[in-house]
């Protein structure tokens, strides 16, 4: 389920095409596993990368069809059910897994199940809400309330939550060995890091954005 943070409607929940972050992945993308895929807007990206093949996961039926125009093949269905039917059959040389771990109920499993997979020396890119955001820390010590809301940051269906380390340990120990993470900034998140030369990135970044190597 591709969310990321600046949509406003149930449309744009599952459409970003997150070129952004499809642009930080290293070249030639290969063939592509999109792991909630949403209505295939990242492989609009990916198709303007030159990615190889592109097959998708994803719970939401309705996104999935969309998808189906956009991507060679969509698999519909929560990602744990269709990894463990067999009905992805891999290799693949990368896999996205944008705004989609903190949904699941045992994100280290998928992605061990992710290995099998895997092509030799294919990359897991992925994206998660960053907890140590400063927003966060204000609502809780300031205002009382961790601020759940329908879109964003503290989407309300969100089950897990990570910081950099967490994210990092989280791919090293599933076998995904990390190969960097770069935070997502916007406006005056952006110009903050660029004054404090990187100094309070942690508490800035809006997203982190990790590459891990098999």
């Amino acid at each position: 389920m591709t969310c990321g943070y600046e949509q406003t409607s149930a449309s744009g929940y599952f459409e970003n095409e997150r070129a952004d972050v499809v642009a930080k992945l290293p070249r030639p993308l290969g063939r592509v596993l999109d792991v909630g895929c949403g209505a295939g807007g990242a492989g609009r990206s990916l198709r303007a990368a030159d990615a190889e093949r592109i097959v998708g996961i994803e719970i939401h039926a309705p996104s999935a069809e969309r998808a189906r125009a956009i991507l060679d093949e969509v698999h519909v269905g929560a990602v744990e059910q269709v990894l463990g039917e067999g009905l992805v059959q891999g290799p693949f040389d990368t896999f996205l897994l944008y705004d989609v771990l903190e949904h699941l109920v045992d994100p280290a499993a998928v992605l061990a199940a992710l290995v099998p997979l895997a092509a030799p020396g294919a990359r897991a890119h992925v994206s998660v809400p960053n907890a140590r955001h400063w927003t966060l820390m204000r609502d809780l010590v300031v205002r009382g309330t961790f601020g759940y809301t329908d879109w964003g940051h503290r989407d309300r269906t969100h089950l897990r939550w990570f910081t950099r380390r967490d994210i990092e340990a989280l791919l090293a120990g599933t076998g995904w060995p990390v190969v960097g993470s770069s935070p997502a900034l916007m406006g005056r998140e952006a110009t903050l890091d660029r004054l404090t030369r990187g100094a309070a990135r942690e508490f800035l970044a809006l997203q982190w954005h990790v590459l891990a190597r098999r």
